[in-house]
C-alpha cells in the first residue's frame, strides 16, 4: 500500500500567500473566505502527488472518502481519505483477470482499449463503478460500462456496458455521469462532440440500460468531462474546456452553465446557451498550475461548505503528470460558483470534518 499524505501545519501556510485573504478582488456578490487563523491546520496542493488523472470521488457509508482516477495505474486505482486531503492508495478497482474487455469483436477496434473516466455512485445499496472504454484518437471505439461491488475498495465485478458510441450514434461516448433524481436515473456524457443526457432504466439486480428516445443534447462541441449539481432550484452544469494533456501547453479550464430544468437550456449569466458553447469560468490555470480540469463530483464537508477535486499538472514536475488538487468552490450573491480568484491555490483551510 502506498501512502500518498501530504500533512501541513498552519504555520506552514501561513508562509505561503495564497492561503491568506478572502480572495474575492474586491467584488461584493463574492464569497468571503475567513481569515486563516492559527488555531486551524492548512493543507498544500496537491493532495495526491502522482498521476491520477479524471478522479471522480464519494462519500461511502464508512465515513471515508474514495476516489477513483484514470488508469495511469492500471486497472483504475482507488484511494482513501477521511478528510480529502490526506490520501493513500488502497488497491485497484479491477485486475488483469478482472478488468473489462468486451471490444474485440469491435471491428473499429484497432489497439487494445483502456480505462478512462470513472465515475463513482451509490445505488441500491451497491457501489457502481462507470467507466469509459475507449481506443485514443479512434471515437467510434467508445463504450460506457459498469460494474459493481458491495464495498467501495472492490473488487468491482464488471456487469458489462451502457450503451458505445454507434448505438446513440454520438461520437467520443466517454465521460460519462450518472445521476438519480426523484426514483429516476440519468446518465450525462459526451467529449467534444456535444453533451447530452438520457434516461435509463435501472432494475434492483443492476442491470442497466438506456431509454434510447430519451436522448437529448444540452451542451455543444467545446465540452467533455461533465458533472452535475443541484442548488436552490438549479441545476449547474460543470465541465471542461481546453486540451487536457499536453503538458506545460495544457489549456483545460474548468467552467459551467446552469439550468431550471435537467435537460435545459443550461445558460451562462447573460443567457447565453451552453448549446452555442456559452458558459462561466470556474477555474484556470496559474503560475503553478495548468490543465486545471475534468473534476469530480462536488463534494460537502460537515459544515456545508462545498469542495472540488480535479486534475492539473504541477509546473515544477510536469513528469508526476496530472496530480489531484483540492480547492473549495465559492457560491457568489447571485448562486454561481467559483473557486477563489478563479485559481488553485496552494494553501488553504482544510475541509470541515467531524
Amino acid at each position: 500500500m502506498m501512502n500518498v499524505k501530504n500533512f501541513f501545519l498552519l504555520s506552514c501556510a501561513v508562509c505561503c500567500t495564497a492561503c491568506g485573504g478572502n480572495g474575492s478582488s474586491g467584488d461584493s456578490n463574492k464569497q468571503n473566505i475567513p481569515e486563516v487563523d492559527d488555531s486551524q491546520l492548512a493543507y498544500h496542493n496537491p493532495v495526491i502527488r502522482i498521476a491520477a488523472p479524471d478522479p471522480t470521488a464519494m462519500r461511502a457509508k464508512d465515513g471515508y472518502f474514495y476516489l477513483y482516477a484514470t488508469e495511469d495505474i492500471r486497472n483504475l486505482p482507488i484511494f482513501r481519505s477521511k478528510d480529502m486531503v490526506e490520501w493513500e492508495e488502497v488497491g485497484t478497482a479491477f485486475t488483469d483477470k478482472t478488468r473489462p474487455d468486451f471490444l474485440p469483436g469491435n471491428p473499429d477496434v484497432k489497439e487494445r482499449a483502456h480505462l478512462w473516466a470513472p465515475e463513482i455512485r451509490y445505488v441500491k445499496g451497491k457501489y457502481v463503478l462507470f467507466y469509459s472504454l475507449a481506443e485514443w484518437g479512434n471515437h467510434w471505439v467508445s463504450t460506457i460500462g459498469y460494474a459493481v461491488s458491495d464495498s467501495p475498495e472492490g473488487p468491482f465485478t464488471p456487469k458489462g456496458k451502457v450503451f458505445d458510441s454507434r448505438e446513440v450514434n454520438v461520437e467520443n461516448s466517454i465521460d460519462q455521469y450518472f445521476y438519480e433524481e426523484d426514483g429516476k436515473y440519468y446518465m450525462l456524457w459526451g467529449s467534444f462532440f456535444g453533451i447530452y443526457i438520457m434516461e435509463l432504466d435501472v432494475t434492483d439486480d443492476m442491470t442497466i440500460t438506456p431509454k434510447l428516445n430519451t436522448k437529448c443534447q444540452i451542451a455543444g462541441n467545446a465540452y467533455e468531462g461533465i458533472n452535475l449539481w443541484k442548488r436552490d432550484g438549479y441545476y449547474y452544469l460543470i465541465g471542461s474546456i481546453g486540451s487536457c494533456c499536453e503538458g506545460q501547453k495544457s489549456t483545460y479550464t474548468t467552467v459551467v452553465g446552469r439550468s431550471k430544468d435537467l435537460f435545459g437550456p443550461y445558460v451562462d449569466k447573460q443567457g447565453g446557451q451552453m448549446l452555442d458553447n456559452n458558459h462561466e469560468v470556474i477555474l484556470h490555470k496559474n503560475d503553478r498550475f495548468v490543465g486545471t480540469g475534468h473534476n469530480s463530483t462536488l463534494l460537502e464537508d460537515d459544515d456545508k461548505n462545498t469542495w472540488m477535486l480535479y486534475h492539473a499538472f504541477e509546473l515544477e514536475r510536469l513528469d508526476a503528470q496530472r496530480q489531484v488538487l483540492l480547492d473549495r468552490i465559492l457560491w457568489d450573491a447571485e448562486g454561481w460558483p467559483y473557486v477563489d480568484k478563479l485559481e488553485p491555490s496552494y494553501g488553504a483551510f482544510r475541509p470541515v470534518i467531524k
